[in-house]
């Protein structure tokens, strides 16, 4: 049986590494890149090799910069008294579509889950404490997954919160059961927004 050349093969499980690529995508992806002109193969594998250098997360939200400044804790823009409660920095742009908020965000980093060892201790609370008194929040919403981990970091941090006497929400109506923030279309995440709920 013949084999791929050593450089395409090691590219093609580069290429698997990536969410919902098995090895027959991976194989046309690569198959692909082998017919990109020489100029646009340089400035791809530029931009995969300087992305953490140039795409930094926010020291103080977590979210992701694209210069010096982070446009979601612009203070004179947005609501300092709302303070959205997320899991990875790409569950910003997809609140952000909806256009319903325009308050202030913290990402987590981490859901609890004891059985791949993500405990209290990866969700940063310090940080988040301080920035809750800081802030002067009146108003704490957790859109985090629908799943048992976004279920479960969604209890503990409302047990957190009680002693702070804040209004604590939770993204609620349109949401599925299970359902993950990057599936949910534009509509039903808008209409999740307008309708949460007390939690």
């Amino acid at each position: 049986m013949l084999r791929y050349p050593k450089d395409l093969l090691t590219l093609i499980a580069y290429l698997r590494k990536l969410p919902g690529v098995g090895k027959k995508t991976a194989e046309r992806y690569a198959f692909h890149l082998l017919e990109w002109e020489g100029k646009d193969l340089h400035e791809f594998a530029d931009g995969v090799a300087t992305l953490k250098e140039r795409v930094q997360a926010c020291a103080e939200c977590g979210c992701l910069m694209d210069g010096v400044r982070c446009s979601f804790c612009d203070h004179e823009r947005r609501d300092r008294n709302q303070l959205c409660i997320i899991a990875t920095p790409r569950d910003t742009y997809s609140i952000e579509e909806t256009g319903n908020y325009r308050g202030l965000y913290h990402v987590l980093g981490a859901l609890l889950s004891p059985l791949d060892g993500k405990t209290p201790e990866n969700l940063n609370l310090p940080q988040l404490q301080k920035r809750i008194e800081g802030l002067g929040t009146k108003e704490i919403i957790l859109a985090l997954d629908s799943t048992l981990e976004g279920d479960a970091t969604s209890l503990y941090l409302k047990e957190q919160f009680e002693k702070y006497g804040i209004e604590v929400s939770r993204l609620a109506l349109g949401l599925p059961i299970g359902s993950s923030l990057d599936f949910v279309d534009e509509g039903t995440l808008s209409q999740a927004f307008s309708g949460r709920q007390k939690f």
